[in-house]
């Protein structure tokens, strides 16, 4: 019996070990796609779900680990803030106008930028703050829009979906007709990238017409299982089909972002955060994972 308790106790603390470790760290990934419709080549870095998330004072490793990548450009999938009144998003706002003085991101509204947006009489003048403390040139809000990169052949949309998209329990019937009204028709001669925060439409905004997809909000199933992936999605649904990675629909390709923070559960096991590092090049369509603990 004391065997077996010391074992248990033992276990308990390496797991214990492990979620402290895995909670205070992100690894880097890196993708490359090619398509013919891209002109000319592209680094991006990917940032999702960091919830307030520093990486040291100032946010000074992730700071230092994007300018080793030097991007041209910065996808952001959501989720960059806590939607819980009163937080202190300052960190966050200083890493994103640090970033802003030598890349342009193109910020895709996630359901907690949306909520304070949606509830006033919750979080006060909240979304007013955030983003009044991001009005500068090199952040671009995508709130169902889009913008054209002629040059690189590249398309860029971010799509907001509505609140009734994010229900715990069951996934609501979403139909394409929804993003055109949103987003309008994707021009063919781009390849289009669609910044759409919640993956679980996956299967519609590749019928839609996104050549590839950036999403966030699932933080990578919080846990995470040999051969079974991820444990939990944030609507409460045990063993999400997509949890981080990259998925295929047909023509279109999705990269899932395991984010960078938590929030309502503070941890992450056997799940660091991630840095999604994305070339794109011209050529045959296909993806290729180059380094996931840089």
């Amino acid at each position: 019996m004391t065997g077996m308790i010391v074992g248990i106790v033992s276990v308990c603390l390496l797991l214990t070990g492990c979620m402290i470790y895995d909670t205070h760290r992100f690894v880097t990934v890196e993708t490359t796609i090619r398509s013919e419709k891209i002109k000319k080549e592209v680094t991006a870095v990917v940032l999702s779900d960091m919830h307030n998330k520093c990486y040291g004072k100032g946010n000074v490793k992730l700071l230092k680990k994007i300018d080793e990548i030097r991007p041209d450009m910065i996808f952001i999938a959501g989720d960059m803030l806590n939607a819980k009144p009163g937080a202190d998003f300052s960190d966050t706002v200083a890493f994103l106008r640090k970033l802003a003085l030598k890349y342009r991101l193109l910020y895709g509204i996630g359901n907690h930028e949306h909520r304070i947006c949606l509830y006033p009489d919750v979080y006060g003048n909240m979304n007013e703050a955030y983003w009044g403390a991001l009005q500068e040139e090199n952040i671009i809000k995508l709130e169902n829009r889009k913008i054209e990169f002629a040059r690189e052949g590249i398309g860029v949309y971010g799509v907001q979906i509505g609140r009734e998209f994010y229900k715990r329990f069951k996934i609501r019937d979403m139909e394409t007709s929804y993003l055109k009204k949103l987003l309008g028709e994707p021009e063919d001669k781009y390849f289009n990238i669609l910044i759409a925060h919640n993956p679980d439409y996956f299967e519609t905004y590749a019928a839609w017409g996104a050549d590839l997809v950036l999403s966030g909000h699932v933080h990578g199933g919080i846990v995470r299982l040999p051969f079974l992936g991820g444990v939990l999605s944030p609507a409460c649904r045990l063993f999400p089909k997509y949890d981080g990675g990259i998925f295929k629909e047909k023509n279109s390709m999705m990269i899932l972002s395991r984010g960078l923070g938590s929030h309502t559960i503070p941890i992450r096991l056997f799940n660091p955060g991630e840095l999604h590092v994305l070339h794109l090049g011209s050529g045959n369509g296909g993806e290729a994972i180059i380094n996931r603990n840089k």
